[in-house]
C-alpha cells in the first residue's frame, strides 16, 4: 500500500514542483489578509483616507484573483499525480484477480473483484487527489498565516496558536479510529455487494428452490451489518467536530475575550480585525478542510488501500506465471487435444421478455477449425462470442468446449479478444506476455509472425492514453498468440487494423494451431476462413463463401456489396 503512494507521488517530480509553485501564489491572500484589513483600517478609513483603504483592499482582491489562477493549476498537477495512481491501482487488482482466474481451474471466482476494480479503485483515486489537495492547501496556508500574524501581530499569536495545535493534535489522535470505523464500513458494503450479486445470478434457482424467505432473511442480515458499520462510523466522526470548536472557533473566542489585553500592549483596532480575519478567513477554513479531506477522503483511501491489500494478494504484474489448463485444450506443436466447440439447443435473450438474439442454435466448431462469424449489425455475433468464451450463460441449450461444459473449462483454455482491447501501463514485454510464459525469443517470432514489429520501436513503458487504436488492438493480439490456450475468439478484434495488417494476423493464427473464431469486420475475413457461419434474425447457416452465396440470399447481398481490396 506504502509503496504504490509513494510510487504515485514520485513517478511525476515535475507536477510536484509546479503543485508547490502554484500553491505558493494560491496562499498569498492567507498571508495578505490580515496585513491588508489592518492596514486599510488604520491607515485608511480611520484616519479619513478611504482611498488608501480601498487601496489595500484592492490590492487584496488582486491576490485573489492570482489565487483563482493557481487553484486551476493546482487542479491540473494533482490530476497529473492522481491519474497515474489510479492506472496502477486498477492494473494491481484487476491483473491479481484475472491471473488468479486463470491459473486455476476449481477457485471460486473472486466476484469481489468486480467492486474492488469498479467502485473501490475509483474511490482510491478520487480519495488520493483529495488527500493531495487537503494537505497541500492545508500546510501552505497554516505557513502563510503564522508568517502574516508573526509580523502583524505577535501577541495575538499568542492567543491563537495554542488552541489551533490543540486542536489539531485532537483530529490526529482520532484518525485511527476513524480507519478501523471506515474500513469495518468498506468490507461489510462489499459483503453486500457480493451477496446481492450471488443472489441476482440464482434468482430462477432460488424461486424453484422455495428458498425466497431464507435468502431474503440473510440479505437482510447483511444490509443490516452495513447499516450498523455506518452508524458505528458516524458516532466516532463527532471527534471532527470537537477538534474544529477547539481549533478553529476556540481561537476567535480568545481574540474578542483578550481584545483588552491587545489594546492595552500598544495594538491598534485595525490590527485586532486583521487578526481576527486570517483566524475566520484563513486558519479555520484550512483546518475545517484538513479535518473533513483527511477524516473522509484520508480515511476512505487508507481503508480502501488495506481492503484491497488483504484480500489476497495477487500476482505483480511484472511476472509472468504460466497459464495451467488440462492438456488436452491447451495449444501447441504436436497436441491433438479436443478443442472443438460444440453447441445444441442454444437460445439466449437479453432479459425475460426481450425478443431471442440466438434461437435454437446448433453448430459443430472441428477442433483445428478456421470459422468466421458474419450477419447484420444486431445479429448475434458478439453473443454468440460471449457465450462460447463463457462470458455468458445461454437461456436454454449446452455449450461445450472440448466435450467440457463451457462453465466449467479453465479460463486459461480460451481467449477471447473483443474490439476494444485492453492494455495496462507498464511496460511492452509485460503486456505481452500477460497470459504465457513466453522466452523473448518466443516473444519476438509472434511479434514477427503478426507484423508488429513496429511496436518495438516505441517507448519501453507503455502509457494505455497515448496508444493509438489499433496498437492497442495489436498488443493484445501478440498476447493472445503466445496464450497457451487451444480455442481464440477474434470479435472484430481488428477492425482498427488496415486490410493488410488485418489478414496477415488471422493468417497467422491460422497457422498457430487449435480453433479460431473471427467474428468477421470485413467480409474479406470470411473469405479466409475455411467455413463461415452467417447469423441473421436469430437462425445461422453454415458453409463455405461458395455454398452461402448459392444459398443464403442475406449472404450473396453481402457479398455483392463487397468489393475486393485492390492489390497495390
Amino acid at each position: 500500500m506504502k509503496s504504490l503512494l509513494w510510487q504515485a507521488l514520485r513517478r511525476r517530480p515535475y507536477a510536484l514542483l509546479r503543485l508547490c509553485l502554484w500553491s505558493v501564489l494560491e496562499a498569498a491572500p492567507a498571508f495578505l489578509i490580515g496585513h491588508a484589513v489592518a492596514r486599510a483600517i488604520e491607515d485608511g478609513f480611520a484616519v479619513g483616507r478611504p482611498a488608501l483603504g480601498l487601496v489595500w483592499l484592492a490590492a487584496l482582491g488582486c491576490a485573489w484573483l492570482v489565487a483563482a489562477v493557481a487553484a486551476r493549476q493546482i487542479i491540473l498537477a494533482v490530476a497529473a499525480v492522481a491519474e497515474p495512481f489510479r492506472d496502477d491501482l486498477l492494473a494491481h487488482v484487476v491483473g491479481g484477480a484475472m491471473r488468479r482466474a486463470a491459473q486455476s481451474v476449481t477457485a471460486r471466482p473472486d466476484t469481489a473483484a468486480v467492486t474492488r476494480a469498479g467502485l473501490q479503485v475509483e474511490l482510491a483515486r478520487d480519495a488520493f487527489a483529495a488527500v493531495v489537495t487537503t494537505v497541500r492547501g492545508f500546510a501552505f496556508t497554516v505557513v502563510s498565516v503564522v508568517l502574516g500574524l508573526l509580523t502583524l501581530a505577535p501577541q495575538a499569536a499568542v492567543l491563537v496558536l495554542p488552541p489551533f495545535v490543540a486542536g489539531l493534535g485532537l483530529f490526529l489522535v482520532s484518525l485511527p479510529a476513524l480507519a478501523r470505523r471506515q474500513r469495518a464500513f468498506l468490507m461489510a458494503d462489499e459483503l453486500l455487494a457480493e451477496s446481492m450479486t450471488g443472489m441476482a445470478g440464482g434468482l430462477r434457482d432460488i424461486v424453484a428452490c422455495g428458498a425466497e424467505d431464507r435468502v431474503g432473511a440473510a440479505l437482510a442480515d447483511r444490509v443490516e451489518a452495513q447499516a450498523s458499520a455506518a452508524r458505528a462510523l458516524a458516532r466516532v466522526t463527532a471527534a471532527r467536530t470537537i477538534a474544529l470548536a477547539v481549533g478553529a472557533w476556540l481561537p476567535v473566542v480568545l481574540l474578542l475575550t483578550g481584545t483588552p489585553w491587545l489594546l492595552g500592549g500598544g495594538m491598534g483596532a485595525g490590527v485586532v480585525v486583521g487578526a481576527l480575519a486570517y483566524v475566520t478567513q484563513s486558519l479555520a477554513p484550512a483546518l475545517n478542510g484538513l479535518v473533513h479531506g483527511l477524516g473522509v477522503s484520508g480515511v476512505s483511501l487508507v481503508a480502501t488501500l488495506r481492503r484491497i491489500a488483504t484480500s489476497g494478494p495477487p500476482a505483480p504484474l511484472q511476472t509472468s506465471a504460466p497459464l495451467e489448463a488440462p492438456e488436452a485444450l491447451v495449444a501447441g506443436p504436436g497436441r491433438a487435444g479436443a478443442g472443438g466447440v460444440r453447441l445444441r439447443g442454444v437460445t439466449f435473450a437479453y432479459g425475460p421478455h426481450s425478443e431471442a438474439v440466438i434461437d435454437g442454435l446448433d453448430l459443430d466448431i472441428p477442433e483445428g477449425d478456421h470459422l468466421a462469424v458474419v450477419g447484420p449489425s444486431g445479429a448475434g455475433k458478439s453473443t454468440l462470442a460471449a457465450l462460447v468464451s463463457g462470458l455468458l450463460q445461454p437461456d436454454s441449450g449446452d455449450v461445450r468446449i472440448g466435450g467440457v461444459p463451457a462453465a466449467d473449462v479453465p479460463p486459461a483454455a480460451r481467449v477471447l479478444i473483443p474490439q476494444e482491447a485492453y492494455v495496462f501501463r507498464g511496460s511492452l514485454h509485460e503486456n505481452l506476455t500477460y497470459l504465457s510464459d513466453a522466452p523473448p525469443h518466443q516473444v519476438e517470432a509472434a511479434v514477427t509472425a503478426l507484423g508488429a514489429t513496429g511496436l518495438l520501436a516505441g517507448p519501453p513503458e507503455l502509457d494505455p492514453g497515448s496508444l493509438s487504436a489499433g496498437q492497442r488492438q495489436m498488443i493484445a493480439l501478440v498476447r493472445a498468440y503466445l496464450a497457451s490456450a487451444r480455442l481464440v475468439i477474434l470479435d472484430e478484434a481488428t477492425c482498427h487494423l488496415d486490410p493488410a495488417a488485418e489478414a496477415r494476423v488471422e493468417a497467422a493464427f491460422a497457422e498457430r494451431g487449435g480453433t479460431l473464431i473471427v467474428v468477421a469486420h470485413r467480409l474479406t475475413s470470411a473469405t479466409r476462413a475455411r467455413r463461415i457461419l452467417l447469423m441473421d434474425a436469430g437462425q445461422a447457416v453454415a458453409g463455405t463463401h461458395d455454398e452461402l452465396v448459392r444459398i443464403s440470399p442475406t449472404y450473396a447481398d453481402l457479398a455483392g456489396h463487397w468489393q475486393p481490396e485492390p492489390v497495390s
